[in-house]
């Protein structure tokens, strides 16, 4: 019993002046475990409350993201007291990740700090339905080094945080899901444009998801080329373009369906050409 415990209390290093025995090498992973597992597990229980409570889905990652950081560190500070390593023992670190900075890290530390502005300024929110360059997509979360957006194809894009303080982004759903739509439509010359702007106009007030306020609005663009030229115009709420697209197509069928009914030909390209001369045709 007695070699046992010796054994257990046999000194592997010093560090700082401080002791490490067999003893401490094996409660440490049992601590880790431990205190992982109730740090995850108060996230949990934080995120579950504030969830049925109704608070919104990004106010919910930033109160979970700072459980998980303030239970780590103390989790860490209270496993070096627990071997009896003082925190001045890793005075050393400073130096380290000062190197590290220099040689690249400072990629990672820009994201992380990147991550956190924008949970805590909330630019961007999770469901947002935003558009970076030239992709656009719904954020489906916020993690400390990049942020995972849902296109509207499916596929998943992860961006780093950087670049979404750093670039031009366009969040459609910031302040509202108020979006305006445009939908033009070209018809023959010699269509009775007033009987148009109606049918346009009924079309759009019927669809249950055209609002009424603001009211839409017919122009009479232009004279085209091949076509009298009228764009509608109209505000829906929608999120992000998928939607908006869908709708602009059911008014294309109504607009085509009425435009049938009511003998309204929809212009396509035409093109007249005139010849000075006798044209002759032989027939062989």
């Amino acid at each position: 019993m007695e070699y046992l415990q010796s054994l257990i209390n046999y000194k592997l290093l010093s560090v700082a002046g401080f002791d490490i025995s067999l003893a401490h090498l094996l409660a440490v992973p049992t601590l880790l475990i431990v205190g992982i597992f109730l740090v995850r597990w108060t996230v949990r229980i934080a995120a579950a409350s504030l969830e049925r409570r109704g608070v919104s889905p990004d106010v919910i990652q930033i109160v979970s993201r700072a459980i998980m950081v303030v239970g780590l560190i103390v989790l860490a500070i209270t496993t070096l007291d627990f071997i009896n390593v003082p925190l001045t023992a890793f005075a050393f670190v400073s130096g380290a990740v000062a190197i590290g900075v220099g040689f690249g890290a400072q990629n990672i530390i820009n994201n992380f700090i990147s991550g956190w502005i924008l949970m805590w300024e909330r630019p961007i929110r999770i469901n947002d339905y935003i558009e970076v360059g030239d992709t656009s997509g719904t954020v489906e979360e916020i993690n400390t080094r990049s942020t995972q957006i849902r296109r509207v194809d499916g596929v998943h894009m992860l961006v780093p945080n950087s670049h979404l303080l750093e670039q031009t982004v366009v969040n459609w759903t910031l302040v509202d899901e108020l979006t305006r739509c445009i939908v033009r439509v070209g018809v023959a010359y010699g269509s009775d444009v007033r009987l148009v702007e109606s049918l346009i106009a009924d079309v759009v007030r019927l669809h249950q998801n055209v609002l009424d306020d603001p009211p839409p609005t017919v122009v009479f663009e232009d004279f085209g080329d091949s076509a009298l030229i009228f764009d509608v115009y109209f505000w829906v709420h929608s999120v992000g373009e998928k939607s908006g697209r869908i709708i602009r197509s059911d008014i294309r069928f109504e607009i085509d369906a009425v435009f049938r009914d009511n003998d309204v030909v929809i212009a396509f390209p035409q093109q007249d050409v005139h010849l000075n001369g006798t044209l002759d045709i032989r027939s062989s």
